[in-house]
């Protein structure tokens, strides 16, 4: 079943990294794909949680730590140049920033800030996806992150001693 998989799609994870107090969401200029802005982040290791992945990918391009909060939204395409001839499947986990300064890994980014979400929105240097998850964050900041926020839960598994992580609104 795995290979079938593997076959079908290649996931990747970006985090959304919003300061709540100030608005401001972590945005990168990636070296090696077009120069726009967008949210960190990158492919799953084996084994590797959504929001294991969403941390250490901002970790790791940006130097700021963060915890995962909830999913904002995912994407799925197809016919992609640079997904290996898979459909893509681009999932943004809304992270909350627990450090603020940046160290950016000059290997992967040619650039990287905390950018205000009016920005975003505004800015002809954001994609449309980029634009959409902002919009979810500034409802969810000015009304609630309930009516946005998929959330996970960690639930007991059919099979003896183990456990599988549940995305679903809330109820």
């Amino acid at each position: 079943m795995k290979a079938y998989c593997d076959l079908l799609c290649l996931p990747s994870f970006a985090g959304f990294v919003l300061d709540e107090d100030s608005g401001k969401v972590l945005m990168i200029q990636d070296k090696h794909r077009i120069a726009r802005w967008k949210f960190p982040g990158g492919y799953s290791k084996l084994g590797e949680d959504f929001s294991e992945t969403a941390i250490r990918e901002v970790f790791e391009e940006t130097g700021v730590r963060a915890e995962f909060q909830s999913i904002l939204a995912f994407r799925q395409q197809h016919d992609m140049p640079y997904s290996f001839d898979r459909s893509d499947i681009y999932v943004v986990c809304r992270l909350k920033p627990v450090t603020f300064d940046l160290t950016i890994c000059s290997e992967e980014l040619l650039d990287a800030r905390w950018m205000h979400i009016n920005e975003l929105l505004t800015s002809k240097e954001h994609t449309a996806l980029s634009k959409h998850v902002a919009n979810l964050a500034k409802k969810g900041l000015s009304e609630s992150f309930d009516d946005v926020d998929i959330t996970m839960s960690e639930l007991p598994s059919v099979y003896k001693g183990k456990t599988f992580k549940l995305f679903c609104r809330p109820h």
